[in-house]
This record gives C-alpha cells, sequence and structure tokens, in this order.
C-alpha cells in the first residue's frame, strides 16, 4: 500500500488537468498544419503560464531539456506561485508528446505531466533509454532488459497462461528497432508498431481493451519517467536502462548524478512513492480523445488523472465554453 502524500494535496489531482487542458487546447490549434515547433512552443507557453497560477514551489526535473536548450520549462526550472511554506513538488512533464502527430493529424498526441514529492522522480538526462513494460497481475521478474524480446514474451506467455503468438508488442516504428522486430515475429507473436507516442504505448499495457501486453523498445529517457509514474498509479512493471550515443552524453549523465552507465532502472526507481499523472488528448487516439471545438466555440477535452495512494483513475470531459 502506497501512502498518501500530504504535500501532494488532493486539490492537486484536478489542478494538473487544468494544467495539461491548457496545454493541449493550445497545441490543437496546429493540429496539421505542419510545423512541429509551433505546436511544441504553443503548449509549453500554456502548461508553464498555468502551472504559475498553483500555489506550490515547483521544480522541473524531467523537461523540454537544458536551459541553454530550452527557453522554458527546462530542467531545473522554478514553477508556481512559491512563498514560504509552499510544498516543494517535482515535476516530470512533455507539454505536446506527439510533436510529429500533431503537425500531421496523426493519432495519440498527448499533454502529459507527473507529479511528486521532492526527490521522488529520477531526475533523467535527455538520452535515450531502452524501455520495457507490463501490466499489473504479473510475478515480480516477468521480464528483464537482460532477455532477449523473445524470452521475454516467453516468459510473459508463460505467466498469462497462453501461447507466445497470443501476445501482442508495442513497438515504436523505428529503423534501430528491426532487430526486436526480427527476434519477435520470428516467434510469431503480434506487433502494433507506432509512430510516435511512448508513454501512450507504455500506458497501454495497463488497458486490455487495447489488446496490448507488452511495450519494448528504446525511447526518450523523460517520456520513460513519465511513463513510469503512470504505472505507479494503475500497477505493472516496468524497467529503464539509459543509452548513450557519445562522450556528451556520458557528461551530461554525470551533471545529473548518473555513475553507472549500465544500471537497470526498476519502477520504483524512475518513480517512488506517491505520485499523480495526468493527461490530455491532443489528438485521437487509443488512450483519450483529443480537442474538439464545436459549434458556437465550445471546446472540449478529454483527460485522465492518476494518484499512485488510492489507485484512483479519473477521466475528466470537459467544455470549455467560449468566454466562460
Amino acid at each position: 500500500m502506497i501512502s498518501a502524500s500530504h504535500i501532494l494535496d488532493r486539490v492537486l489531482v484536478l489542478e494538473m488537468v487544468r494544467v495539461t487542458e491548457a496545454a493541449a487546447i493550445a497545441a490543437s490549434k496546429w493540429i496539421g498544419r505542419g510545423d512541429n515547433d509551433a505546436a511544441d512552443a504553443a503548449a509549453v507557453e500554456a502548461m508553464r503560464t498555468a502551472f504559475n497560477d498553483l500555489p506550490f514551489d515547483g521544480t522541473v526535473v524531467i523537461g523540454e531539456g537544458e536551459r541553454d536548450e530550452a527557453p522554458m520549462l527546462f530542467i531545473g526550472e522554478k514553477v508556481g506561485l512559491g512563498g514560504e511554506g509552499a510544498p516543494k513538488i517535482d515535476i516530470a512533464l512533455d507539454p505536446l508528446e506527439g510533436t510529429t502527430i500533431t503537425a500531421t493529424a496523426g493519432p495519440n498526441a498527448l499533454a502529459v505531466l507527473a507529479i511528486a514529492e521532492e526527490g521522488c522522480l529520477l531526475n533523467a538526462p535527455d538520452v535515450y533509454m531502452e524501455k520495457l513494460a507490463i501490466g499489473p497481475g504479473y510475478p515480480e521478474g516477468t521480464i528483464d532488459l537482460n532477455r532477449s524480446p523473445a524470452d521475454n514474451v516467453r516468459s510473459l506467455a508463460k505467466a498469462k497462461g497462453c501461447d507466445p503468438r497470443e501476445i501482442r508488442a508495442c513497438v515504436l516504428d523505428r529503423p534501430r528497432h528491426q532487430a526486436i522486430i526480427d527476434d519477435l515475429r520470428g516467434l510469431g507473436c503480434a506487433i502494433q508498431l507506432i509512430p510516435d507516442g511512448d508513454v501512450a504505448g507504455v500506458i497501454a499495457v495497463t488497458n486490455p481493451d487495447t489488446g496490448i501486453d507488452v511495450y519494448m523498445g528504446t525511447g526518450g529517457a523523460p517520456e520513460g519517467v513519465l511513463a513510469a509514474a503512470a504505472l505507479r498509479c494503475v500497477g505493472g512493471q516496468m524497467q529503464g536502462r539509459l543509452l548513450f550515443r557519445n562522450d556528451d552524453e556520458k557528461a551530461r549523465a554525470a551533471r545529473w548524478g548518473v555513475t553507472d552507465l549500465d544500471r537497470i532502472y526498476e519502477l520504483e526507481d524512475m518513480a517512488r512513492g506517491d505520485c499523480i499523472f495526468a493527461a490530455t488528448g491532443v489528438t485521437d487516439g487509443s488512450l483519450l480523445e483529443g480537442v474538439h471545438v464545436h459549434k458556437g466555440g465550445c471546446i472540449s477535452t478529454e483527460s485522465v488523472v492518476m494518484r499512485a495512494s488510492s489507485g484512483t483513475i479519473r477521466r475528466v470531459r470537459t467544455e470549455h465554453r467560449k468566454g466562460a
């Protein structure tokens, strides 16, 4: 049982939805317009403005990059009203998870964030992370990054009581994943390739309606921490291992206190204690509906917000009436 945090007051649950709603609505104005940067910038600005209305002392630990690379919501940036006695909150965020998806009007673009007490979210450098995740209900140790993709599917199938060919894996459609795809297809299991959005891909393993049993592959480390926070709320297993392409990335990791470059991070290494995770759909997808503008200018959004200590999952449909 996860103890409820006295820092994460329950009022923050719905406040986090308001933050992701603001980012999603701002980004939605750029759906299908072919401009990744403009969509991302709109989401960042809206999320930052919404954060700065909240009564906490927030620090971005997973953000848009390091200060020299990101003008707003960079790693280490302070947000919130602050002040004496304000609760200290660590924040992981991706104001627009799926910039290319948004620019091309594809599915599953999200505005995403997670919060926890100070020191409870992995301060991961902006590098790649090898990820492996399954949903709840399986024995500990069912998956292991040190095994091959096929061996992990065999282990999962045994735990599920089915043939490996009945397992469906979610993998980002990238050339770097060809070896994983070949290994899985040699086993005969199904593969669902996604163009972007690996936070949604990891979360999909927790929802039986998606038909996805396991997520595997390499994506951004920041997205890995966000996905881990979501799994902390709903259950499941996840492992991550940082990948470094050059000495510059290793030096970046050292600046954030990463000394064991080969470490496999378990779920609670990436997100500990009580967490709140929130996401709002930007474009329609398997997890959430996107932002829709209706006759008269009313805007509708769909969000999900989860809390680890209570195990609650709330789906929030909101109508934002013009002039309200």
